[in-house]
């Protein structure tokens, strides 16, 4: 076994850092607002979008995805050094038409996006994070339940007193099933005299509310993308202090540390590119998923005369960083992991040379030549790694987008921070392996 980084650490740089990580968290809890964050700062940065040209460049697609690059003194047909993370979480999104009365209550039906418990979606305090557009193409966007006057939300839960037939028997998976999760939204209506049989009034009052207040109509909520996440900060964990707790640290966490280290590139080698994209928890479909071709079309604006066969060097000279999280092993679960082969917190950042699930099923395999150069790096840099397996074989598993970029003929591996509670609403990530992330993620830029 490794040494335990925060032996070596310089703890007062390693909690400055995680401060900036936390006011990032707070700040981004969509992908849109991480895409937002991002150009932000990289237009501090003298980063400009790419129809400006010049060497430090960004584009984002759709308001979801980002990219964002360093031109670098070899020719691009050398190839490029990406660091790939995705700025997706799993959350709750309302459904087309969410609103609706029962029992003289207003509630939003959701949809549950990505890999979730859904019993952790359960009576805790929930903010809503979106974007309205209306039929005139007028956008508005939403954050409600983040601001202590704030109202929030939540999934109310059934008392234990009478859940004993209902939810007793179930397996705690189905224990709450996605119908279930029914956000409890207002219960005021107007002062009348009468009421007609069968009106709704307490939806009747919140959609004159959400006019009067938003100036949401109900159908303007077919075209938004209206999410539901946690309403709590992000935390210090831990008696010293030395772990982040949050919503949403797969894979910001990798999104963060990423940003940080191209954006003090300066004068690379190669080319320095780094991805935010979107949908990797639903398998990267879409435009703004790392399916799309979104990328490629990215590298084909850079080149001064594209061609066929330049393309081709570029993405075969290419070598990657899919940079998502790990899973941590769990002294309380340990069993779910084979000891030998599971990251620890605290010891530093992981790279996993596969994922996928069973016998290697939907998963990159980096090769032995380019885990080598990556050993090479870290230890050449001092920077404390572990080598690792997200759990037992047969126990489960889980992919990244490292497949993807490897489809171009790349030379690709997953490397990321290690998390207990990975998919909670509270995810736990210590402050020794965010840093030592960071420190990866711009050693790999500097080669």
């Amino acid at each position: 076994m490794k040494e335990n980084a925060w032996s070596k650490l310089d703890k007062d740089e390693v909690f400055r850092f995680s401060d900036g990580y936390r006011i990032f968290l707070n700040k981004c809890k969509t992908e849109r607002e991480v895409v937002d964050y991002i150009v932000s700062e990289a237009e501090k940065h003298g980063f400009l979008p790419i129809e400006k040209g010049g060497r430090k460049i960004y584009e984002v697609n759709r308001g979801k995805s980002v990219i964002v690059a360093v031109k670098g003194r070899k020719d691009l047909r050398e190839g490029l050094r990406i660091i790939a993370s995705h700025a997706d979480s799993p959350r709750l999104d309302l459904k087309p038409n969410p609103l609706y009365e029962d029992e003289e209550l207003a509630l939003l039906k959701t949809h549950y996006y990505g890999g979730i418990k859904k019993y952790h979606w359960v009576s805790i305090p929930l903010a809503i994070h979106g974007v309205v557009v209306k039929e005139n193409g007028e956008k508005l966007n939403l954050v409600i339940g983040e601001d202590p006057e704030d109202p929030v939300f939540t999934v109310c839960d059934l008392l234990p007193h009478l859940a004993k037939k209902i939810q007793g028997d179930k397996k705690l998976f189905d224990g709450i099933a996605g119908e279930e999760l029914n956000i409890l939204f207002g219960s005021m209506k107007e002062k009348k005299k009468e009421s007609k049989k069968g009106e709704q009034e307490i939806k009747n009052f919140i959609l004159k509310f959400l006019e009067e207040n938003y100036g949401i109509k109900e159908e303007d909520l077919v075209s938004a993308e209206i999410e539901i996440v946690p309403s709590f900060k992000a935390r210090d964990v831990g008696i010293d202090k030395s772990f982040v707790g949050a919503y949403g640290q797969d894979d910001r966490v990798c999104v963060f540390t990423s940003l940080k280290a191209i954006l003090e590139v300066e004068d690379p080698e190669y080319t320095c590119v780094f991805i935010a994209t979107d949908r990797e928890e639903i398998g990267s479909e879409g435009p703004t998923g790392m399916k799309s071709r979104a990328f490629e079309n990215f590298v084909i604006k850079m080149m001064e005369s594209p061609d066929i066969k330049d393309l081709v060097s570029v993405f075969e000279n290419t070598k990657v960083i899919s940079a998502d999280v790990s899973a941590g092993i769990n002294p309380t679960f340990k069993d779910a992991q084979e000891k030998h082969n599971a990251a620890k917190l605290g010891y530093g950042v992981v790279i996993e040379r596969y994922t996928g699930a069973g016998g290697k099923y939907s998963t990159n395999e980096t090769t032995a030549e380019f885990t080598s150069e990556i050993r090479r790096i870290l230890n050449k840099n001092n920077i404390s790694w572990q080598a690792a397996e997200l759990g037992k074989v047969d126990e489960g598993g889980g992919g990244t987008i490292a497949k993807f970029l490897a489809n171009y003929n790349m030379d690709v591996i997953d490397c990321g921070t290690p998390l207990l509670g990975m998919h909670s609403p509270f995810e736990i990530a210590s402050k020794a392996d965010i840093y030592e992330t960071y420190r990866a993620y711009k050693a790999f830029y500097e080669g």
